[in-house]
């Protein structure tokens, strides 16, 4: 399914801008129904921002460190997103907790990936995390941004299996390879006006249907 008129990204990114490049690619090569109409980092550093010069992509970088206190600091971050006319928030390692001030000026329209299946470890290093409790499996969520520490609705997820030799490198790295995959995925879904949020509930309409189970170590 695509449309003619594409869906305006804000893409905010803290560090090297690897999910920021899948999105890039994917809005290049046409599969996805969106256009990014900002790209922007909270780090002057961050490899992000050259990516996005690279691509050619409108940038700028409001530095956190300038400001007092974390509103302050989203109302500017908000303010740059509705001068774009933004119309959804892409979290791409943007490592900055969203206040109230972001999530009333967006609502229920900016979205987060995160590297382990929600909601089992949430927050940092959880790679680590999953290695050191001996999860089976790992993976990684897309989902919506609420006022809790990837607490919001899931939209999309990928699973990953642990293998024994896993170092915590090894599993971030294959993690991050599926969230290539998903999060353009999970916006063209967006794009597509096929996706409604009743209370926790995602739903996706015309979503394919798999009843095919994961199972590590295999049978």
């Amino acid at each position: 399914m695509s449309t003619n008129r594409k869906l305006r990204l804000g893409v905010l990114a803290s560090g090297g801008g690897t999910n920021l490049q899948s999105i890039v690619d994917q809005c290049q090569a046409l599969k996805i129904d969106a256009e990014i109409v900002l790209v922007l980092c909270n780090n002057p550093d961050a490899g992000a921002l050259q990516r996005a010069e690279k691509a050619g992509l409108p940038n700028t970088c409001i530095n956190h460190r300038d400001f007092a206190d974390r509103q302050s600091f989203d109302r500017s971050v908000v303010a740059a997103l509705l001068k774009a006319d933004v119309e959804l928030v892409v979290l791409a390692g943007f490592m900055r907790i969203i206040s109230e001030v972001f999530l009333d000026a967006f609502p229920q329209r900016i979205i987060n990936i995160h590297p382990s299946l929600l909601p089992a470890f949430p927050g940092l290093q959880v790679q680590q995390k999953a290695l050191d409790y001996g999860a089976r499996f790992s993976g990684c969520t897309v989902h919506f941004v609420d006022n809790g520490v990837d607490t919001g609705p899931i939209l999309a997820q990928a699973v990953v299996p642990i293998l024994a030799e896993d170092t915590e490198e090894t599993l971030s790295a294959r993690i991050l390879q599926q969230e290539h995959k998903i999060y353009p995925h999970a916006i063209q879904l967006i794009a597509e006006g096929r996706v409604t949020i009743e209370q926790r509930q995602v739903r996706i309409a015309y979503a394919e249907k798999s009843e095919t189970a994961l199972i590590n170590p295999p049978l």
